[in-house]
């Protein structure tokens, strides 16, 4: 692959974000209501390709109910609010409210509290009592601690999620988590993540783990870039991560991984691109944290918001789009890409011939830079 010269000393590979690509349509079209988006991790089927991000300002119990309801799955993080506190409602209605100049300093304090295992054994029982599929995620840092927590709570999916996770973490302080072996020994499927490149997420794909969150610093309330200087354009990485599965495909004899796209989804032609790159299913921040029932009440945030030590994102406002329930399935109300994100696929896909997610992840793609009006 061509490099671009830098300068004389140092070399770069031309890598490109969603706003670089777009799909285009082939000769054959179709029905939007002849189209599958459905997708399946191990044992679980889901009707839409879509998990919501383990962020306080996007899931709840009873947020991750209703996307579960919906046909996708929510994911809870286990490390937020609801694990730390028994009321956690006052606390997210005022970080809502907070001024921008203070914010950063309250959440530091309001996620200084412990987190309770009994909480995150309660949290998870009210989403299993639901009858929908139980998903939580805990850093890599607080999955050797909590691990069992989670999994005598009946968790039916295990996210392992940071900015980055390595299968080779190297630490002169204290036992570093092995993945390969916490993978074999666990009764449950994991997705862990993210990894911006193939070589990462080969290395995580050998671990066992079912899925691969792509991503690095690329959500909207993110700022990895700014702070650290490290960011993984998104349609370039989910391109090289897609490869990566196709090779440990082979490599393993037929295993195959979910590739999830984490990061830089905010749109609905971002998921329709993510797809096209090769991504089974996309992990949804600030798209749901729009909704009406979403925690953050029009604002959005991640753990990186509220670092001890190196803040890397910080609260933004995103407003309200609607419901859930018209964000992921419509009507849409506008042609802005915030609601109706599954029709906008189904159509993405119909208006090119494909029939199912799959399928749709051989379509052609050119690079024509995004030029706003």
């Amino acid at each position: 692959m061509s490099e671009i010269e830098i300068g004389r000393g140092k070399r770069g590979r031309r890598a490109y974000s969603f706003e670089d690509i777009a799909v285009v349509p082939s000769r054959r079209t179709r029905d939007p209501e002849e189209v599958s988006i459905s997708w399946q991790i191990d044992a679980y089927h889901f009707d839409l390709p879509v998990i919501a991000a383990p962020m306080d300002s996007v899931v709840s119990p009873a947020t991750a109910i209703e996307v579960g309801r919906l046909g996708g799955l929510g994911v809870l993080d286990l490390e937020g609010l609801w694990t730390r506190y028994e009321n956690p409602e006052a606390h997210l209605a005022e970080i809502s409210s907070l001024d921008a100049p203070g914010c950063t300093a309250r959440l530091k304090e309001l996620y200084a509290a412990p987190v309770r295992p009994e909480l995150i054994t309660e949290r998870l029982r009210e989403i299993r009592d639901a009858g929908v599929t139980v998903a939580g995620a805990l850093s890599p840092q607080r999955t050797q601690q909590f691990w069992k927590t989670v999994v005598d709570a009946g968790v039916d999916l295990f996210v392992i999620r940071g900015t980055t996770v390595s299968a080779e973490h190297v630490s002169s302080n204290a036992e570093p988590l092995n993945l390969k072996r916490f993978i074999y020994e666990l009764d449950v499927p994991v997705i862990v993540g993210g990894a911006g490149t193939y070589t990462a997420a080969l290395h995580l794909m050998r671990t066992g783990a079912a899925g691969v969150l792509v991503g690095f610093g690329g959500g909207a309330a993110l700022r990895t870039r700014s702070t650290l200087g490290i960011h993984a354009p998104m349609a370039t990485a989910i391109a090289d991560v897609a490869a990566a599965r196709r090779d440990y495909l082979d490599e393993s004899g037929g295993r195959y991984v979910h590739v999830i796209a984490d990061g830089g989804v905010g749109l609905s032609g971002d998921i329709v691109k993510a797809v096209a790159c090769g991504a089974d299913a996309v992990m949804l921040g600030a798209a749901l944290a729009r909704a009406a029932e979403a925690p953050g009440q029009g604002y959005h945030w991640g753990s990186e918001a509220h670092h001890p030590l190196l803040p890397r994102g910080e609260r933004v406002h995103v407003g309200t789009s609607g419901s859930l329930e018209e964000i992921l399935l419509g009507p849409g109300v506008d042609a802005s890409g915030t609601t109706n994100l599954m029709g906008a696929l189904r159509r993405a896909m119909a208006t090119t011939g494909y029939s199912d997610v799959k399928e749709f992840q051989r379509v052609e793609i050119v690079v024509a830079p995004y030029q706003p009006r």
